[in-house]
């Protein structure tokens, strides 16, 4: 890890004197994320962990549990936006003990305690790589700001990999308190909300059958789940020191069943199976109905030989979200698949 900031630290030029974070042109390897310690208090060196929190509000938390899919395979949450990472305090003890490495932006960072001290104490210039080979000056700082009442912040980045994430590479800089920057890739209730999208986590889709994993050519295999199995999910994100949060509600409202084979019908033909009020699915099989038509359900038309049909389960998720300053909307929805095999035989007449 040291070695890797090492490299990101090679980066950095010098000029008469002022602090230069340069990227590299090609915008090629990018560094992994660290973390650092100063005088005993853990500060956050990453620059792709976020110090989002994600806390469950409601729902199911018994059970198995998985991340929901995007049913817009062209979604993608935020690539890069910036965070309060500093208190004067703690990037003086970070600067002026040990090393001094880290990053200034997802994709640059600075080794040794002068490049730090230079900048954020001494009030030397830095200069962001606008990306088109031009500089802009960004002046600097007296005493880290001690005295000050705010937050140095700096561009966070998932996938430092995304061609996207170097949207963020302001050197990091000051603000104060209770303000949100007035940068662009500022973070929203919006932004929140999207990198919560894959912090919800939904009860697995065990759907009860009759007959149980094994069918029979031209009779009806019922599919159903009891009440309450499905509820909504909500998660609720909040950014450290800023006042911003949003909470994430994934509502169930469909069950996809897809056969394993073409030569099948299903109940209704769509395969979609409404999600009832009260979360339950389907109709629970009872005797005497081997012939009817299941609200939900399969009709395996062929056996099987040897191989199982696999059948596919999954449950849509409706995403919406609400904000802490007002606003809301809509997600893509989520999907949350199972699997499980079905023999099916073929005779006339089943015992159930």
């Amino acid at each position: 890890m040291l070695s890797r900031l090492l490299v990101a630290a090679a980066v950095v030029l010098w000029s008469s004197g002022n602090a230069y974070a340069a990227l590299t042109p090609d915008r090629g390897s990018t560094p992994s994320a660290s973390s650092g310690k100063a005088n005993g208090k853990e500060l956050s060196a990453s620059v792709t962990n976020s110090l989002i929190k994600v806390t469950q509000v409601s729902g199911s938390t018994g059970g198995n549990s998985g991340s929901l899919s995007s049913t817009d395979v062209n979604w993608k949450p935020p690539p890069c936006w910036y965070e309060p990472v500093y208190t004067p305090e703690q990037l003086k003890a970070f600067s002026e003990t040990g090393l001094a490495l880290g990053y200034v932006t997802p994709h640059v960072g600075w080794g040794g305690q002068k490049l730090w001290t230079d900048h954020y104490r001494d009030g030397k210039d830095a200069y962001n790589n606008n990306g088109d080979g031009s500089l802009t000056p960004t002046k600097g700082y007296d005493n880290y700001n001690i005295g000050k009442k705010g937050y140095f912040w700096r561009g966070v980045a998932p996938d430092t990999e995304d061609p996207a994430s170097w949207d963020c590479e302001r050197v990091m800089f000051w603000q104060d308190a209770g303000q949100i920057p007035d940068v662009p890739n500022a973070p929203t209730s919006k932004t929140l909300a999207e990198y919560a999208y894959d912090k919800v986590k939904v009860p697995d889709t065990e759907i009860e059958l009759k007959p149980e994993n094994k069918a029979t050519v031209n009779l009806p295999t019922w599919v159903w789940l009891d009440k309450g199995t499905f509820k909504e999910v909500k998660v609720r994100a909040e950014l450290p020191n800023t006042g911003l949060w949003a909470e994430t509600t994934a509502k169930p409202v469909a069950l996809h069943l897809d056969p394993g084979t073409q030569d099948a019908e299903t109940f209704p033909a769509s395969g979609d199976c409404r999600i009832n009020d009260d979360g339950s699915i389907g109709t629970p099989y009872t005797k005497g109905n081997d012939d009817q038509a299941p609200p939900c359900g399969i009709r395996y038309l062929h056996a099987t030989s040897g191989t199982p049909y696999r059948l596919s389960a999954s449950v849509t998720w409706q995403i919406t979200w609400q904000g802490s300053d007002g606003t809301g909307g809509a997600l893509p929805n989520g999907t949350l698949q199972t699997t499980q095999d079905m023999s099916v035989q073929e005779i006339q007449a089943v015992n159930r």
